[in-house]
């Protein structure tokens, strides 16, 4: 009986017990397509520890357009399929932000999700930079936000130029570094980048970026894995301050 237990599978954990960027909330964006599928994704953060979620859909021009009614009602679906008290989970929203005219016109607008702490998730086209990312960080600043740059590590037109990161870092922008970009999901130049962010300590936050079900048995292998416990020697997180 001891070596039975002895040989349990050991459950991966994340690093954090509060989520900050993932796309679980049904049919919004090209995160889970059905109600079903927020479901298995809830269940597996579950598994890994996590017991704040900070949903997190795109809002980008010309695909997907969310707004907090679209958003809001989406959450409110999933909240009537799944008992999150008893499941031990605390759900609230925002959104990943792409930084382009849309945005702006919300900006201008005030019509802003903040997550907690009037922190504010932001992204890169991976086509092309924003023209003006620091000014943008300054207005944002100005508001009372706090952004926080989504995967900074998988923007190839940053890679020759690493000033960006230490200069955005300083003006008070902090890091979100995907899990998937360290377990090697995206591509070699990507995790390499992840981990000299780590190196220079400009990582804030870990988040899954969860879409499906392959995401999550990436990021499970990763957990389990001896790179995780590499990776994690460096690195102090805020997730848990959200």
């Amino acid at each position: 009986m001891f070596d039975f237990f002895k040989r349990r599978r050991r459950i991966p954990q994340l690093p954090y017990t509060t989520e900050v960027h993932c796309h679980i909330l049904p049919g919004i964006d090209d995160g889970a397509r059905d109600v079903a599928h927020a479901i298995q994704l809830v269940y597996q953060m579950k598994e890994w520890g996590v017991e704040k979620i900070v949903a997190t859909p795109h809002v980008t021009e010309a695909s997907f357009e969310n707004t907090p009614q679209t958003i809001e009602a989406a959450q409110a679906q999933l909240r009537q399929e799944i008992d999150l008290g008893k499941l031990g989970i605390e759900l609230c929203h925002s959104a990943e932000y792409r930084m382009d005219d849309n945005f702006l016109g919300i900006l201008e607008r005030n019509e802003i999700i903040p997550m907690p702490g009037n922190h504010i998730l932001i992204e890169n086209s991976f086509l092309q930079p924003f023209w003006n990312i620091k000014g943008l960080v300054f207005d944002l600043q100005m508001k009372g936000l706090s952004p926080i740059l989504a995967h900074p590590e998988r923007y190839a037109y940053y890679y020759e130029e690493k000033n960006i990161y230490t200069e955005l870092h300083e003006q008070g922008c902090e890091f979100q570094v995907n899990i998937l970009s360290l377990a090697g999901y995206y591509n070699k130049r990507a995790k390499e980048v992840a981990e000299w962010l780590i190196s220079k300590h400009m990582v804030d936050y870990l988040g899954s970026d969860l879409h499906n079900n392959s995401h999550a048995q990436c990021i499970s292998k990763y957990l389990s894995g001896k790179e995780f416990i590499r990776h994690m020697k460096n690195i102090h997180l805020k997730n848990n301050a959200l």
